[in-house]
């Protein structure tokens, strides 16, 4: 699957139900608005809670995957300003619309595979949830973190989520893909599920430093390892180091 074609199963679960898919503990076809939206505070208090982390208000911070801005409009109350990537250019139309009154964002159309176009080493963080685990191919995840190691600053950091659980992103069982597909078919169930954009692809830890070191940067904490839901905190070293 190519990055454009990630962008355009996006684009049609942007316009099928955003909230759903972006914090699929809502009822499909009837999200509760209110906890959308609230659910952005509590997640981003959880994970710079778990990695112990703080934002200063003095930084510029760098989110990849934005969706509808669930998450953003909490990075925006804490930080200098935010640029927020997504590539789902639908997804972005509906961050601006939605948060219309966030000066301090920048919403960017992403092409699914960098952080162009953003400028090296012009951000002091960087942030992401729920967003690699989707990605269908290990080396784009991989590439991002390179991508990373570029726009930060020397001292920055990167607090993000990936999965560590192969068997999770495994093709469902045949019964339940007909299941899910019957319940699609009639408007009570979400459609692509089994899509690889949605399955998408575990990241190796050992894998995840390598590219880590390479991209002049270091592992510092780490959270939920082996799971789904791995959180990782990275650090950009002070002197920028060669990348291989």
């Amino acid at each position: 699957m190519t990055t454009s074609e990630m962008g355009r199963f996006w684009d049609l679960r942007a316009r099928e139900d955003a909230f759903y898919f972006i914090n699929n503990g809502l009822t499909y076809g009837d999200p509760d608005v209110d906890r959308f939206w609230e659910s952005g505070r509590t997640d981003l208090d959880a994970i710079l809670g778990l990695l112990e982390l703080e934002i200063d208000p003095d930084e510029d911070v760098v989110e990849i995957g934005c969706g509808v801005g669930r998450i953003t409009r909490e990075l925006a109350a804490r930080a200098r300003s935010v640029r927020a990537l997504d590539a789902s250019g639908e997804m972005v139309d509906r961050a601006r619309e939605h948060n219309a009154e966030l000066a301090s964002v920048e919403w960017l159309h992403g092409d699914g595979s960098s952080l162009r176009p953003i400028a090296d080493a012009s951000a002091d963080g960087c942030f992401s949830y729920v967003v690699f685990q989707h990605i269908p191919d290990p080396e784009v995840t991989l590439g991002y973190v390179r991508e990373i190691g570029r726009v930060l600053r020397p001292g920055g950091w990167a607090a993000f989520q990936v999965s560590n659980a192969p068997e999770i992103h495994a093709r469902r069982p045949l019964g339940e893909r007909l299941r899910t597909r019957a319940r699609a078919a009639i408007g009570r169930g979400p459609r692509g599920v089994g899509d690889p954009s949605w399955l998408g692809s575990a990241i190796a830890l050992d894998d995840l430093e390598r590219v880590t070191n390479q991209a002049g940067m270091t592992i510092e904490r780490t959270f939920g390892e082996g799971t789904q839901f791995c959180l990782v905190l990275l650090r950009r070293n002070a002197r920028p180091a060669d990348h291989a």
